[in-house]
């Protein structure tokens, strides 16, 4: 017993000797350099996916073969972009184009295979269809379709005050089918509902172009509005959301209607929200619906407390103005949500290269930035002399986002910026913090199933190497002079 005590006291006295302590020492290093190694080697197992569109058409909308990786490695020279998904922003409800009637009108005379193909490449997300989840329609006509329309237009000098002779009409010729094959693509895609102008016997002037709204018909048309919502809704087309009027402050389109801020805030707080509660509509109001320039139009009216409580927030467009204004009211009705509603894109057809930068960066940068919860382009189709359009203030200049000639479809730069954003970004994903670098705008989101997503334009005139941080690691990627690129990561 005595012995083996002895024994291990021996033993033990070895454990505190000089040379055990170098063995230790050793194999502490040992074992930081493979725990080092081996968080690098999990760095590594998050690849960075890279789909680009180069200025020069090299590269349109493409996913990269190179593979790029973070790790853990020491800083350089480039500028960094730094993604913190600890930094939330606002929700994204999806990303899309206005279905006008023209648009729908070409693509039903589509074969049904042509038709079949376009849709899927549009509306899903899979191999490399672009996923467009937001969706936007005129209620009755827009200055898009062959011609002018009302769901209630009556001969001239006869009203229809009871509604009687409501009907849907164009619409189930074109938009409906259109929009029933969508949703058998994406049950899911969010659809706005923007009126051009009231039927013209409940206007000022007897119109469908310019005019306002006659007090007496207020009610009337609130009532028109509703039967839309619920005409579709028997159709099993959810309309999520309505504008209270497309640009109310043009007249010159036809059809158009003008609507001062202080007869849309009486509009909303005495017809049209009353009217929603009472038939349980369900479906958001959208005030203003126009340009950036005029930010007041919707501020007067979230003033107005009675108003304000049926309205759900303020689009814009940015044919005018600075699209930093959304901001600005965000900051100062930050329960009030904001949408980016309309901006037409065009392009010269033909042309050897291409500006996709800049609608990226004024578009789906600028207002997502900017608090927006969507970017709606306008339109998404034409043919190839950009009809139809209506006459007396019809668009002849605004391309479609796919040019439709019979069976065959070119993709023109409003897809190509569309396609950035959309196939990446789906809707409940949250805008997440980035810096923004002068010649590399950016905006960053996280994905519902953690995925994060950087949309980088470089602006500048020479291509620029820089780096994206995320969770203290690094990956260094570049990008050519007016090239886009979108990169995800888990």
């Amino acid at each position: 017993m005595d012995k083996r005590q002895g024994r291990q006291t021996d033993q033990s006295a070895t454990f505190h000797s000089y040379p055990y302590r170098i063995v230790m020492m050793k194999a502490r290093i040992i074992l930081a350099s493979l725990l080092l190694a081996g968080l690098n080697s999990l760095a590594q197992k998050s690849p960075v996916t890279l789909w680009l569109t180069n200025a020069d058409k090299s590269a349109m909308f493409q996913q990269q073969k190179q593979t790029l990786k973070f790790e853990l490695k020491d800083a350089n020279d480039h500028p960094s972009i730094t993604v913190d998904d600890g930094t939330t922003y606002q929700p994204i409800d999806g990303f899309g184009f206005a279905l006008t009637g023209g648009s729908a009108m070409h693509i039903i005379r589509m074969s049904k295979p042509a038709r079949a193909a376009l849709l899927k490449e549009l509306f899903a997300y899979d191999d490399n269809n672009i996923g467009v989840s937001y969706l936007r329609l005129s209620i009755g006509a827009s200055d898009l379709n062959e011609k002018v329309f009302s769901y209630d237009d009556m001969p001239a000098g006869e009203t229809d005050p009871k509604l009687a002779h409501f009907d849907l009409g164009p619409d189930k010729a074109d938009v409906i089918p259109v929009l029933k094959e969508i949703l058998a693509i994406n049950p899911k895609i969010k659809i706005l509902g923007s009126p051009w102008s009231a039927p013209a016997w409940m206007k000022t002037n007897g119109d469908t172009r310019g005019g306002a709204l006659k007090p007496e018909y207020y009610q009337a048309y609130a009532d028109y509005l509703v039967k839309y919502i619920k005409a579709y809704k028997t159709l099993g087309i959810t309309i999520d959301a309505i504008t209270v009027q497309n640009e109310p402050l043009n007249p010159k389109n036809n059809p158009s209607m003008m609507m001062q801020a202080h007869e849309q805030a009486d509009f909303i707080k005495n017809n049209l929200g009353p009217a929603f509660q009472s038939a349980g509509i369900k479906s958001r109001i959208i005030l203003y619906d126009h340009n950036c320039d005029r930010p007041d139009y919707a501020d007067s009216i979230l003033t107005d407390k009675a108003a304000a409580k049926y309205v759900d927030g303020s689009g814009f467009h940015l044919y005018g103005g600075k699209i930093e204004v959304m901001t600005d009211l965000h900051n100062k009705y930050p329960e009030k949500n904001l949408y980016f509603t309309e901006q037409m894109v065009i392009e010269k057809d033909g042309s050897p290269s291409t500006k996709v930068a800049d609608p990226v960066r004024r578009l789906f940068i600028g207002a997502t930035r900017n608090w927006s919860r969507n970017v709606l382009e306008w339109n998404l189709a034409a043919d190839i002399n950009n009809q139809p359009h209506t006459d007396r203030g019809g668009c002849p200049m605004c391309q479609g986002t796919v040019t439709i000639d019979k069976d065959s479809y070119t993709r023109n730069i409003a897809y190509y910026a569309m396609a950035h954003a959309s196939k990446f970004v789906r809707p409940g994903s949250m805008r997440i913090a980035s810096n923004n670098i002068d010649n590399l705008p950016n905006v960053a989101f996280i994905t519902p199933q953690g995925k994060k997503v950087l949309i980088v334009t470089n602006s500048g005139k020479t291509e620029q190497n820089f780096n994206i941080y995320s969770k203290g690691k690094m990956v260094t990627t570049q990008l050519k002079a007016g090239a886009v690129g979108t990169y995800t990561w888990q």
